[in-house]
């Protein structure tokens, strides 16, 4: 959209850019080719514009997919979009508290937009979310803001939201723009920031809150060293520090995104993942072999067990909160089934000489950091679904705060009940046969 064509599009709708709201209307349209141009969108590839306005990147990114979605704030505003693009779903709210779980549903989706100054850090926080979708974010940020981001070690703009961003993101600024190709101009120059996933392995796997937990300590005070500042969630600095090689008299700023993640992986008993370990328990564990009355035959090694599709024993723990929300785990990729599928809140086999309840406590436990009493709610018998495992299905309480080994578990959230509905039918690929199958059971119980 050109200068004179923006300028007559806001005289007609009678409207001004608004201050409050951080409007700067972007009137290049070589310049919003190029922006869009950088996602590699491919026709029918899913996007979602934060913040359209008069659509200046709306419409460049129509040309190449038309299964876009817009969120825009602005009142004025959202007529004129939905009349300019009846075919694309405008969703009028607020970037900041949009909901984005609702979006895994969708599947892979490609994000962008000119963020308003003023809420970037909070927009982009709120879709980096551990269970994001997004396969690319490419934002124009306050050049300042975008620097920070992308940020190295031992440098002022190397802050928390560096590294909280950079365990699952990759960083890169592509370009500066100059307040010329705004209306109004603002008194700052921006960056084009892009966002991509990092690669799994490449970090260290740890769990995301402690990672989190530590990161916001380490960086609260800038000047003091971690011991202190690390003591209230790692009392063993000391020992941890020397475990990884780093000065026992570190910053925060000196240590780099993948250090913090060998951190937040370490336990006084050394990593919480030996890959090689994991992958032993195969022959390590024995199981109970049942028949098809839940009878008990023999003992065979998990091994045995998967291999020959043998009749065994499992729970599954689904975990609610006073919301009436339901945790999901996404499986570890060190899982040697299903790996990287979202699944119940907490799952696992029935070792040999134990009972359905006795384990359901311990995976509570053990997967979720907690101790709560878990109730039946069904027993489902052997099934392909289910991995010729009977299932005890079991329902608990808590509000957490969990703690997910990472050697079980990549990552977990809260959903609601409505969410999980619309996903599990929209997007059945995504989850593990044997929540499913759970999953089933359990909305028939509840009907």
């Amino acid at each position: 959209m050109k200068l004179t064509e923006l300028q007559a599009t806001l005289k007609e709708l009678d409207a001004s850019p608004t201050k409050s709201l951080g409007q700067n209307f972007l009137h290049d349209r070589n310049l919003a080719t190029w922006i869009v141009s950088q996602l590699d969108l491919k026709p029918g590839e899913r996007w979602l514009e934060i913040g359209p306005g008069l659509g200046s990147l709306t419409s460049v990114a129509q040309e190449f997919s038309k299964n876009g979605l817009l969120i825009e704030k602005d009142d004025r505003l959202i007529a004129f979009l939905r009349d300019r693009y009846p075919d694309l779903p405008v969703i009028h709210g607020d970037a900041c508290r949009f909901d984005t779980r609702d979006l895994l549903a969708g599947g892979p989706i490609k994000i962008f937009g000119n963020l308003p100054y003023y809420v970037s850090s909070q927009i982009l926080f709120n879709f980096t979310t551990d269970a994001s979708p997004a396969t690319a974010l490419l934002f124009t940020l306050q050049k300042e803001l975008a620097e920070r981001f992308a940020a190295n070690p031992n440098c002022k703009d190397y802050g928390s939201p560096t590294v909280l961003i950079g365990r699952r993101w990759k960083v890169t600024v592509l370009r500066t723009l100059p307040g010329s190709v705004f209306l109004p101009v603002p008194k700052v120059d921006s960056s084009v920031v892009l966002l991509t996933p990092r690669p799994a392995g490449e970090f260290p796997d740890c769990d995301g809150a402690r990672f989190s937990t530590l990161v916001k300590l380490g960086f609260s005070q800038r000047r003091k060293q971690l011991g202190k500042l690390l003591a209230p969630a790692l009392p063993q600095w000391a020992e941890a520090s020397a475990a990884l090689g780093l000065p026992v008299t570190s910053r925060a700023e000196s240590l780099s995104v993948r250090q913090w993640c060998e951190l937040a992986a370490w336990t006084p008993n050394g990593c919480h993942l030996d890959p090689q370990d994991k992958a032993q328990d195969v022959h390590r564990e024995v199981f109970d072999v049942v028949d098809a009355e839940d009878r008990v035959l023999r003992q065979e090694s998990r091994f045995e067990v998967h291999r020959q599709k043998l009749c065994h024993r499992a729970v599954h723990i689904f975990l609610r909160n006073k919301a009436g929300e339901m945790f999901l785990q996404k499986r570890s990729r060190w899982k040697d089934v299903c790996p990287q599928r979202w699944d119940s809140s907490a799952a696992g086999h029935v070792n040999a000489g134990r009972d359905y309840e006795e384990t359901a406590l311990r995976e509570v436990e053990e997967e979720l950091g907690i101790s709560a009493p878990v109730r039946e709610v069904s027993k489902i018998a052997p099934c392909e679904d289910t991995g010729h495992e009977f299932v005890g299905l079991y329902e608990a309480e808590h509000e957490g705060p969990l703690t997910l080994p990472p050697s079980e578990i990549e990552l977990g959230e809260w959903f609601t009940i409505d969410q999980i509905r619309n996903w599990t039918a929209r997007r059945p690929e995504d989850f593990a046969p044997g929540f499913l199958k759970c999953w089933e059971i359990w909305t028939q119980a509840r009907s």
